[in-house]
């Protein structure tokens, strides 16, 4: 039971299962402020350019009937009637589209802040990003800058030291070289 419980406080714990839970309240949330917005803001105002327009009072109104069936005293029974109902359709469009943008800006903006936080991990890029948006050094970044110079500057200087050396080994070679040929060639000669 133990490691049944420890399993799970593992799997639970895990950051993804904790995102997922997270999104799925904030989720929740946003679908009640956007069905606020579209129910007590937009489709009153909606309501009211249709009643100019079609003479309807309102989008829960705007039915195209495809098989009416009328009640004793004339009036449409909607609950056996057959019809397209514009209003509700109208109205998931309208709470699509706000959905939508909303979460096109967030991703917009979280894309933006994980651009700039992917520049931001090394100093030297962190660096480069403040030159390029004209921000001011702080000390620390400035040492940085100075420290990443002098490595550079030693770098150049062993370099320039190695190639050197090499090409003194090399003169070394060619000098013993041509001191092997004339042993060679007196050799040969006696």
């Amino acid at each position: 039971m133990k490691k049944f419980f420890g399993e799970f406080k593992k799997f639970i714990t895990r950051g993804n299962i904790v995102d997922m839970s997270v999104g799925v309240i904030v989720g929740g949330a946003f679908t009640a402020i956007v069905n606020g917005l579209s129910n007590n803001i937009l489709k009153p105002i909606i309501n009211w350019l249709l009643s100019l327009i079609l003479g309807s009072n309102s989008l829960s109104e705007i039915y195209t009937y495809l098989k009416v069936t009328k009640l004793e005293d004339g009036t449409i029974d909607l609950a056996n009637s057959i019809y397209i109902d514009w209003g509700a359709f109208i109205n998931a469009i309208i709470n699509f589209l706000i959905i939508a943008f909303v979460l096109f800006t967030i991703v917009k903006v979280f894309n933006t802040i994980n651009e700039t936080s992917k520049k931001m991990m090394d100093m030297k890029t962190h660096i480069e990003f403040k030159q390029e948006k004209g921000l001011k050094l702080t000390k620390k970044e400035i040492k940085f800058l100075e420290a990443e110079a002098k490595k550079e500057a030693e770098a150049k200087l062993k370099a320039e030291e190695e190639a050197r050396k090499a090409e003194e080994e090399a003169k070394k070679l060619t000098k013993s070289e041509a001191l092997l040929t004339e042993i060679v060639e007196l050799l040969k000669n006696k």
